[in-house]
């Protein structure tokens, strides 16, 4: 990818009659174009800067400093600059090369789809420029990639998600097929304790009754007894009389 082009304007003829103020901004523009190719930034910036307050409406003053803070890696104050120079020219040329370094500051910053955007505006306005078609390839491409990468983020995401479902829908299943487990084994006991309850009360009943009946049995026994201690006090009939 190509950096910001050195679109560094410098006056070449002057009218007669420039003032000692616009000779001044000059001189600023100028030192600071020498300092920014011997890239020292933020000397040159100072002197944009000073160059503009000069005249605040100087486009070259605006672009330049957008070079010089973008070169310090200062995307968003740069993008500010260059669309202050975007609303102080009409030339086709200029503002195409002013769409290219806002489109080279915001890929800087990730942001592509703007960067796509003003790579676009730029091409509109100067469709055979190279760098610009090179540069909107780019970031197309690097967006495309993006998506990808997010799109299998998701689908791994949401594969995640599903094993995590998958592994508490089998952890509650094994607490439920646990928990029935503990109920059918109470329900067993409960169960055998009722039998055993069950076959305690016969045993008991077969025991009652077995004493009932054997208390049944001594006192027969002691009614026949008596009755034949009675019997024997008594003549016994023959069938004859004597």
């Amino acid at each position: 990818m190509t950096s910001t082009k050195l679109n560094i304007f410098l006056a070449i003829t002057f009218l007669s009659a420039v003032s000692f103020f616009a000779q001044s901004e000059r001189s600023l523009n100028n030192k600071g174009v020498k300092l920014y190719a011997e890239k020292k930034y933020p000397e040159a910036e100072v002197n944009f800067r000073k160059g503009l307050e000069k005249n605040p409406e100087s486009f070259r003053g605006h672009f330049n400093l957008g070079d010089a803070l973008y070169k310090q890696g200062r995307y968003d104050e740069a993008i500010q600059q260059y669309k202050n120079a975007l609303g102080l020219t009409k030339d086709k040329v200029e503002r195409a090369k002013t769409f290219h370094n806002i489109g080279n500051a915001f890929l800087k910053s990730n942001k592509l789809q703007e960067s796509i955007g003003a790579y676009k505006n730029s091409l509109k306005l100067d469709p055979n420029d190279f760098d610009t078609k090179y540069n909107l390839s780019y970031a197309l491409n690097k967006l495309k990639q993006q998506q990808n990468q997010n799109n299998k983020n998701n689908k791994d995401q949401n594969k995640g998600n599903n094993e995590d479902q998958n592994q508490n829908q089998q952890n509650q299943n094994q607490q439920n097929q646990n928990q029935q487990q503990k109920q059918d084994q109470s329900k067993n006991q409960q169960e055998n304790q009722y039998q055993q309850n069950q076959q305690q009360a016969k045993n008991q009943i077969s025991k009652e009754e077995a004493e009932r009946i054997l208390d049944a049995l001594k006192n027969d026994e002691a009614q026949i007894q008596k009755q034949l201690r009675r019997n024997k006090g008594r003549p016994v009939k023959t069938d004859k009389d004597w």
